[in-house]
């Protein structure tokens, strides 16, 4: 979805530019289209010639500066997964987290919460290392401290080792787990960003790439909802099936009989207090986790 909404908003800019905003052809107050070069027409199609003396060496885009990036974090990424296929087995609980969250590092873009959607579905659905109802009690805990994203791909890697521990006692495997997602979640964070940073200015003068990209966010957007409609069919019931349509559409089929009263409530009561009368969040969250408390104590 995202790859294909990249391609849809660089088509535009490439054969409809008339249409395409801030990205398309400026023109002249006469009406016709100006002539001055733009960035792909320039003679190395990179940046111009004064940006590139006024950056330090270090910073200036170059192969053999990329090769060096890629021979010193390509290992450190690649390398402890490599190790574990090897000696415990591609099939070991390790190994296919270790593949997963690489794969994941690469093919996600949004931030957290466009990520989590795509570790909910493979998790829970895919490689069933946790149930859904697991997978919200690590999100609900993600969301009383700042930075989602790591806390809840640690609470999936500790969860997936301790069910499958091997023969390491469950806690111990569990922290493996948790050590290896984080690290192969975040050390291609500093390849793609020693690797690229140099081209950032390249890539934002260029019209067409900066088309894909605005496509690529309109697709993260719908990536956010789905991941909003997932979490919260299986927060407000207690069972939630799949309905198969036709040209293999499948969407999620709630029980309406298992529907959690106490969950609507305090969802209703957020959306208003957020929504209606702008409360913060945070008051918000800590009013809602004290009435959930205090409510299913009572009952």
């Amino acid at each position: 979805v995202v790859f294909g909404a990249g391609l849809l908003g660089w088509l535009r800019a490439r054969y409809a530019p008339a249409t395409g905003g801030a990205n398309g052809d400026k023109r002249h107050k006469g009406g016709t289209a100006s002539h001055a070069p733009a960035r792909d027409e320039m003679p190395h199609g990179d940046l111009p010639l004064p940006a590139i003396r006024h950056m330090p060496d270090h910073a200036r885009p170059s192969t053999a500066r990329a090769l060096r990036v890629l021979a010193t974090w390509l290992p450190l990424w690649l390398g402890p997964v490599l190790l574990l296929g090897l000696l415990l087995g591609w099939d070991s609980v390790y190994a296919r987290m270790g593949v997963f969250f690489s794969k994941m590092a690469v093919v996600t873009f949004g931030g957290a919460y466009a990520v989590l959607a795509y570790v909910a579905q493979q998790a829970v659905e895919a490689h069933g290392w946790l149930t859904a109802a697991d997978m919200l009690g690590g999100l609900a805990l993600a969301e009383t401290t700042p930075g989602p994203l790591i806390l809840v791909l640690q609470f999936v890697g500790y969860l997936a080792a301790w069910n499958s521990p091997g023969g390491l006692p469950p806690a111990f495997a569990g922290l493996l787990g948790a050590t290896l997602t984080v690290w192969v979640t975040f050390t291609p964070c500093f390849l793609w960003i020693f690797l690229g940073a140099p081209y950032i200015e390249a890539v934002r003068g260029r019209p067409a790439l900066a088309a894909a990209l605005a496509g690529v966010t309109a697709a993260v957007a719908g990536v956010i909802a789905n991941l909003s409609l997932w979490f919260g069919l299986h927060v407000l019931f207690g069972t939630v099936g799949t309905w198969n349509g036709p040209i293999g559409l499948r969407l999620p089929l709630p029980a309406l009989s298992g529907l959690d009263p106490v969950a609507a409530l305090l969802a209703l009561g957020a959306g208003v207090a957020m929504l209606r009368f702008k409360a913060p969040m945070l008051p918000v969250l800590a009013a809602c986790a004290g009435l959930g408390a205090v409510i299913r104590l009572a009952l």
